[in-house]
């Protein structure tokens, strides 16, 4: 196993998209200088951190609907294949919704050096959550998972 596989399915989203609200702040405190909105983003960031948070409530509760776990450090528990609803339109509701999330944090924040950090939180987990999980899900589910790879994006 080489060394980056061990990082696969090794964090929960949830705690990384923590990590990543934290660095965010950091990030911002680092470089107060480069403030894109004079910090008065603090609605509309609120607003979109919502939205983000009820894309993810909306894609646990389609999961939940069909008796299937929610658990992402346990994909190979997976006991259906959700299509339907908000996974019509997305692969993964949940990791979007953390996505939004995020932009909310920057907005609020007002930072670029904040904002900067999200093609990194989606890169990390594109790479070491998704993937994963889509090369355990193909194994369990066949040719109808790779139908739904083939038309339904990823993110969006």
């Amino acid at each position: 196993m080489a060394n980056w596989q061990r990082l696969e399915l090794r964090f929960p989203p949830l705690a990384l998209t923590l990590a990543f609200a934290a660095l965010m702040v950091a990030a911002d405190r680092m470089a107060p200088a480069l403030a894109l909105t004079g910090r008065h983003g603090h609605v509309a960031g609120t607003a979109i951190l919502l939205i983000g948070g009820l894309v993810c409530l909306v894609g646990v509760i389609q999961f939940r609907a069909h008796a299937t776990t929610v658990d992402p450090m346990a994909p190979d528990r997976s006991s259906a294949l959700v299509t339907t609803g908000i996974y019509h339109h997305t692969r993964n509701p949940m990791y979007l919704g953390f996505a939004v999330m995020l932009i909310g944090v920057g907005t609020i924040l007002g930072s670029l050096p904040a904002l900067a950090l999200l093609p990194l939180f989606v890169i990390y987990l594109t790479r070491f959550q998704i993937v994963p999980e889509e090369r355990i899900l193909a194994g369990k589910f066949g040719a109808p998972y790779f139908a739904y790879l083939a038309r339904v994006p990823r993110w969006l």
